[in-house]
């Protein structure tokens, strides 16, 4: 937080400074005359202007902003779009830039409107991740938007809905089998971005001729996938919050059964599947944790012997550190619950020929289980006071009947 600064007047403005006469000390401090002003500092880490109006994943905060010198040590700024939809620009005639101001960039056709969010030294970082192909990818900078730009822009915005639902309706008439997911319209309403969901291979050559014809754009078509789809739109997962996809996460990586079968989670596709109807992303969250604790386990295909019986594996727990062996294979039968460092030591025990009296430790020797009264538990007495109750309700009613009678 930056550094603020208070002055508060405790004194009547009205009587003189030199005067003799004591001020009057108010109980309650005089809000109307504190004033309150922003330092220039960045103070704890976190400058104002680091924060970007980003939206979604594409959020990222510059670290670098309060470095004296950031914004002139390059000419590069990042531009934001609709969505996920983000490029990066030379600011060549040297406009004052600063985050959340909107921009004219040069784009094929015509320009584009985009609004700055990031400049300085952290652009090149991100234009490094961004693995641009060539320089030729990066175009310049072309004004601040004018009240024209804008309602141009917003003109273009407002037709995206209706072009959208048009879409679909022509690529279901061509038999495509297709799903147009969104459109985007350039800021200057000369171009149209479809991004569209697709199996397998879509041949969508008579599509554009189509949609160049109806709408009277240039068309681009941009294939994404479910999970690109579902970070567009949005929703909240069955955790109860919004979507990871949607909110904080910039890449995908795949995620595999093995990493439900790695945490004990049940295979069932309905509790594993997102709202894209892939595997949930979340999957992978946890799952190294579980990697590295099971470092420590033993196989849980060997066998452990004791001189009261053989034990198989049932089921563990890697977090908590723990296993359950079975004298049966396939059922829960006397079951015993030891760690796994007891579980290597039996084993290691058993490869040295040995078997100790139980899978349980010596100090911890498990008594056997002695017959259970059922009555132990229970109160011979638990019946009286309903008796009772019930007694003094009676003899209630009756002294209410004799008085009505009277």
């Amino acid at each position: 937080m930056e550094e603020i600064k208070k002055d508060i007047q405790t004194e009547n403005p009205t009587q003189n400074s030199n005067s003799s006469a004591k001020p009057q000390q108010s109980t309650e401090p005089d809000w109307g005359a504190m004033h309150f002003t922003l330092g220039p500092l960045c103070e704890r880490g976190l400058c104002a202007r680091g924060v970007s109006r980003s939206d979604h994943q594409l959020n990222a905060y510059d670290w670098l902003a309060d470095v004296p010198g950031n914004a002139e040590s390059t000419d590069l700024v990042e531009v934001q779009f609709k969505n996920t939809r983000k490029g990066y620009y030379h600011n060549t005639h040297g406009l004052d830039l600063k985050k959340g101001d909107w921009v004219a960039v040069e784009s094929s056709p015509g320009h584009d409107i985009g609004v700055v969010s990031m400049t300085g030294r952290l652009v090149t970082l991100q234009i490094k991740k961004a693995n641009l192909r060539s320089a030729d990818d990066i175009k310049t900078v072309y004004r601040l938007a004018k009240d024209t730009d804008m309602e141009r822009y917003y003109e273009a915005k407002s037709r995206e809905d209706e072009t959208m639902i048009k879409s679909r309706q022509i690529a279901k008439d061509l038999g495509l089998d297709m799903k147009i997911g969104d459109v985007e319209y350039q800021g200057d309403g000369n171009k149209a971005i479809f991004y569209y969901i697709a199996d397998e291979r879509v041949d969508f050559r008579q599509l554009i001729k189509v949609l160049a014809e109806e709408f009277h754009v240039r068309i681009e078509m941009k294939q994404i996938g479910a999970r690109q789809e579902a970070g567009r739109i949005g929703g909240t997962g069955p955790c109860g919050r919004e979507l990871c996809c949607a909110t904080w996460m910039k890449a995908f990586s795949s995620v595999g059964t093995t990493a439900a079968r790695l945490q004990d989670i049940s295979p069932n596709p309905q509790k594993l599947a997102g709202m894209c109807a892939k595997l949930k992303c979340c999957l992978n969250y946890e799952v190294d944790c579980y990697m590295d604790a099971a470092k420590d386990f033993p196989p849980l295909n060997e066998m452990l012997q004791t001189q009261d019986a053989d034990y198989y594996h049932f089921k563990h727990d890697y977090l908590a550190g723990t296993i359950t062996y079975s004298t049966d294979k396939r059922k829960p039968v006397n079951l015993e619950l030891i760690s796994y460092k007891r579980a290597n030591e039996v084993l290691a025990m058993n490869k040295e020929g040995k078997k100790p009296l139980s899978l349980q430790e010596d100090s911890r020797q498990k008594e056997p289980e002695k017959p259970k009264d059922m009555l132990d538990d229970s109160d011979l007495t638990r019946f009286d006071s309903k008796l009772k109750k019930k007694k003094k309700k009676k003899k209630k009613s009756k002294s209410e009947q004799k008085t009505k009678d009277e």
